[in-house]
Parts: C-alpha cells; structure tokens; sequence
C-alpha cells in the first residue's frame, strides 16, 4: 500500500480534506498517474470522489474499540504535507 496514506480511524476529528487527501493518493497509485492527462482527468477526478465517499462512509460506520484512541505523532493533514514532500 501507498506509504503516504495514513491511517485514520482513531483520530478525534478527520476533515473532508483528510479523506480526499486518502483518496487521491490511492488513485494515484492505482492508477499510476501523480497528475492524469487532459483526457484521464474527469475519470481520475471522479475515481478520487467516489473513493473519498466511499472512505467517509466506512470511517462513519466503523465501531470504534474500547480503550483511548490512537494518536498519530502528527497530524493527517501535517504527515501527509511531509509524505508528498518526500
């Protein structure tokens, strides 16, 4: 799996930009393409969309575990920031 994604259930508060930010690092490495062609971009755009639903709707669903939540050293946002500096 992609290193850049990370993981986030557990986390107090994931924002939409967290989960797209998932999403479209899975796209990318499905699909082999960091930026899509003119011609692949509504596709691309789409896949990113339907997986960053698709990602909200197990996080809604997902029951979490007794005991305290798991809390990355940084922050979605903040690590994936330093991933794709990388």
């Amino acid at each position: 799996m992609c290193r850049s994604i990370i993981t986030l259930r557990g986390l107090d508060a994931v924002s939409d930009e967290d989960v797209r930010g998932a999403a479209l690092q899975y796209v990318r490495k499905i699909s082999g393409y960091r930026a899509p062609s003119e011609a692949n971009r509504a596709t691309f755009e789409r896949a990113v969309d339907d997986i960053a639903r698709s990602t909200q709707a197990l996080l809604d669903g997902l029951v979490a575990r007794p005991g305290p939540a798991r809390t990355p050293a940084l922050a979605p946002s903040a690590a994936r920031a330093a991933a794709l500096r990388r």
